[in-house]
């Protein structure tokens, strides 16, 4: 038996559920902006509350990892991380854009030689993507790419690629070929941690409380507004 906990921040979508041997038996979840900090932890404490349980007696807390959005990565990690230490149970992480794959697969028609291309905004033309198979195997690297009209070209002649993600919107306009779908409103959300996060419970790949950090992919850059020169 597995009660694990999963929590989903890495975009706009704020995600938490309880799943009991790889299946969902409470969960919550918002696509509200900047609502992560505050909602995060009311929405553990409901599903909880639901199931007249208490933390304690989860087996695993799992976190998606990212890459993302920096703030909601920190947020849902270290809300992670602090259950993870004060239940005493391991903690697990899970590839955002896994997460996002599996969601896709679940409710498109992919075929054997289709590929998956979850999308994540990075701002401007840039996201954060990776190619993956219809058995969620990665094919490419994650990266942090720049969109223009040559990309994935290559991949195109030979595949129906399907892009989603909140990065993939603003690629539409500029991918433009035959073999290219694009799939609104397919989002990370904790219920498609659930596989991956009991698989990883059952294989004990836990991460490191005390060490473990998000896969931010691109480091945090703060801006300073510039100084009226006019005074």
């Amino acid at each position: 038996m597995a009660l694990i906990l999963n929590i989903e921040s890495s975009t706009s979508v704020c995600s938490v559920c309880l799943a009991e041997n790889g299946k969902k038996i409470a969960g919550k979840e918002t696509n509200e902006q900047n609502a992560h900090s505050k909602i995060l932890t009311v929405f553990i404490k409901d599903i909880f509350q639901e199931r007249n349980l208490k933390v304690k007696n989860i087996d695993a807390v799992a976190v998606s990892k990212g890459p993302g959005s920096y703030t909601g990565l920190r947020i849902g990690v270290s809300v992670a991380k602090g259950i993870a230490y004060g239940a005493d149970v391991p903690l697990i992480s899970v590839s955002t854009l896994q997460n996002m794959a599996w969601g896709a697969k679940n409710v498109l028609n992919i075929q054997n030689d289709d590929l998956l291309a979850p999308m994540i905004d990075a701002r401007r033309m840039e996201v954060y993507s990776q190619l993956l198979d219809p058995e969620i195997q990665p094919i490419s690297d994650i990266t942090a790419k720049i969109i223009d009209k040559n990309s994935f070209s290559e991949e195109l002649q030979k595949h129906k690629i399907y892009f989603f993600g909140d990065g993939a919107a603003k690629c539409k306009e500029i991918i433009r070929h035959k073999n290219a779908v694009f799939i609104e409103d397919l989002y990370p959300s904790a219920d498609y941690m659930i596989p991956f996060s009991k698989k990883a419970f059952f294989e004990n790949k836990f991460e490191d409380v005390a060490y473990f950090e998000p896969f931010y992919l691109k480091n945090f850059i703060a801006t300073i507004p510039k100084k009226n020169i006019y005074g």
